[in-house]
């Protein structure tokens, strides 16, 4: 394979229980409060002290990344759920700053990490317990990674759909940065933790998308949020399945690959600011305090699910 090493069945098949499996669990954090309780209050709280200080040790996911980025997602998704389900909270317009905020120093962190392995010259040497190969493809999807950031839209526009599951919803951010955003990320996953990017690029990235573009409209940060968040604690917790299982997959390390991969993520992000900037123009709209897309259908469309 180009991208990845050959593989037997099992692992395409096991990809698809990774995928299902965290729609699932996102569904069950998504329709019941005490859902999102157990699987983001109590369970990180028992993982924390009593599973990961042994778990993690030796392994790949023994870093300062994954410990900051386990925590940002857990943070994110309890922050959701106090906007969602706390009466009063989702009208303070200050709140409504937290998700695009924690959406960016998200981001922010996986840019750092790019520009971290391009400043070290890695050739094919192991880092923190993967293969790793440094290049001007780190370079590309740091500046993908910045865009993006910057191309964030409507920080007060999020809002609660009227539904039982009171999800939050953000009516400005449309299928073109989400796709944007996927093509980044998963060049970032590549580009930074190649071993564990069929996993964690490839199904983490599709599922909370599936959701958002067939199962909840407009709730994409949150489904985001939570599939993340998930999957860290997993990946925490049994490091040996994306590192040393059958099941584990590894990248090819090609080069060209590499290039490829974060070419198009910058490619797809600068025509998401070329419109961005369009846009600006066109409204004369401050894309922090207003919403920048509202004549589009898309929009409309998240918007009447809102209270």
């Amino acid at each position: 394979m180009f991208f990845f090493e050959s593989q037997p069945l099992t692992n395409w098949l096991m990809w698809l229980v990774v995928f299902l499996v965290l729609l699932g669990l996102n569904e069950l954090g998504r329709r019941f409060k005490s859902g999102g309780i157990l699987l983001f209050i109590v369970l990180p709280l028992i993982l924390t002290f009593a599973v990961w200080p042994n778990t993690t040790k030796g392994t790949s996911v023994n870093d300062w990344f994954h410990y900051a980025k386990v925590y940002s997602a857990l943070g994110g998704c309890i922050g959701f759920w106090i906007i969602r389900h706390v009466k009063g909270v989702s009208s303070k317009k200050w709140v409504l700053c937290f998700p695009p905020l924690i959406l960016a120093i998200n981001i922010c962190e996986a840019v750092a990490r790019d520009f971290q392995i391009y400043g070290l010259h890695l050739n094919k040497e192991i880092f923190e317990g993967m293969m790793t190969v440094s290049g001007s493809w780190n370079v590309m999807n740091g500046i993908a990674g910045i865009l993006n950031i910057i191309t964030i839209t409507g920080w007060f526009g999020i809002c609660i759909s009227k539904d039982k599951s009171k999800d939050m919803l953000w009516p400005d951010m449309l299928w073109f940065w989400i796709v944007a955003y996927d093509l980044w990320n998963f060049a970032y996953t590549y580009n930074c933790l190649p071993d564990h990017s069929w996993y964690c690029g490839l199904a983490l990235l599709l599922a909370p998308t599936f959701a958002a573009f067939f199962i909840k409209k407009g709730a994409w940060l949150q489904h985001r949020a939570q599939t993340l968040a998930l999957w860290c604690m997993f990946a925490m917790t049994y490091p040996g399945f994306i590192d040393k299982s059958q099941f584990a997959v590894k990248s090819s390390h090609n080069t060209t690959a590499l290039f490829i991969v974060s070419l198009a993520a910058l490619i797809a992000n600068i025509a998401v600011f070329v419109y961005y900037i369009y846009n600006i123009v066109k409204t004369k709209r401050n894309p922090i305090k207003e919403e920048l897309y509202s004549n589009l259908k898309s929009y409309n469309e998240i918007k009447t699910l809102s209270q």
